[in-house]
């Protein structure tokens, strides 16, 4: 019997993988650049032969391996059909499991990388033991995954989870990455949130610890919150109330169990729920007022755990 998986998160400068085994223990774990040199074409051979030469190393065989699960930054199907292509690794469409499984006689499953960092949260991490969540990951931008009964929720053009495009503000000047104006993702990511600070410290002139800060940022924002700062602790209340409001609408489509805070802000640590849950129970419907929250165990790990619990699950 297939004792074994892989997981394998494929980034912009690196590719994590790790070796797994079927109750969900990771018994080894590393990573390999990533080449993008000649659009990227060498980046799954690189991965088959890191997989191979990890098989020899443990004294493996390929039977053995139940598959390879493959986390990708591109939205793409349930075939793991990348749909427009990955613009990070200079990829165009192609299929996954397709491409890969010309270099490796193992069985191989793909998902965007935020889906499959979701599903590694309610596998092993924050929302085990919940088989509907959203995991928002809160990083330079605003990612979302969204799990129902278990399933990933990718939709019809691989784009299900954008929670960082929803629109929350007709106001707005500056334009989104996307293009649009007054995303979620402009006032609740980390880049967001030191918008709103300079925003703020540019309107008043309040006297506040983050006037000494040479370079402003989430970290100082939440720093300055703890340390009891009134200026940080109204800024993170702004930050909350977009937040709790863009989810509180995700809860309304989806109804998840749980929600599920990660990424770079979440180091911030609980004290960042404080500031979420009050405005979602503010805006949120009905019944919807009960999902729970619950910051992300997994760190940079979540992308090789949801990975292998692609074929483990």
């Amino acid at each position: 019997m297939s004792k074994y998986a892989f997981g394998v998160d494929i980034g912009g400068t690196s590719v994590k993988m790790g070796l797994f085994d079927r109750e969900g223990n990771v018994l080894d774990k590393w990573e390999i650049p990533t080449v993008k040199d000649n659009s990227g074409a060498s980046i799954l051979p690189d991965v088959a032969e890191s997989i191979l030469a990890k098989l020899k190393e443990k004294g493996l065989r390929e039977e053995e391996v139940l598959g390879v699960g493959v986390g990708v930054p591109g939205p793409m199907n349930d075939e793991g059909t990348i749909l427009g292509g990955a613009v990070n690794l200079g990829w165009g469409s192609f299929n996954i499991p397709e491409a890969l499984g010309a270099y490796i006689k193992i069985p191989v499953k793909a998902a965007n990388d935020a889906n499959v960092a979701a599903f590694g949260e309610m596998w092993q991490g924050g929302g085990k033991g919940y088989d509907s969540l959203v995991a928002v990951t809160l990083g330079t931008g605003v990612g979302g995954g969204i799990i129902v009964k278990g399933r990933l929720l990718v939709g019809a053009y691989g784009a299900g989870g954008e929670i960082g495009h929803i629109h929350l503000e007709d106001n707005e000047a500056e334009s989104c990455n996307c293009g649009n104006k007054g995303c979620l993702e402009q006032y609740t990511s980390a880049t967001g949130i030191a918008r709103l600070a300079k925003r703020y410290l540019a309107k008043h002139d309040t006297p506040t610890v983050l006037r000494e800060q040479s370079h402003l940022s989430a970290k100082t924002v939440f720093d300055a919150v703890k340390a009891g700062d009134a200026v940080a602790q109204e800024i993170a209340g702004q930050f909350g109330d977009y937040l709790g409001k863009g989810l509180a609408m995700v809860s309304s489509v989806v109804n998840p169990e749980i929600f599920v805070i990660g990424g770079g802000v979440s180091k911030a640590g609980e004290v960042l729920l404080s500031y979420i849950e009050p405005y979602f129970k503010k805006y949120a419907f009905g019944k919807c007022k009960e999902t729970k929250f619950a910051l992300a165990k997994l760190g940079n790990d979540a992308g090789i755990y949801g990975a292998a619990a692609l074929v483990l699950q």
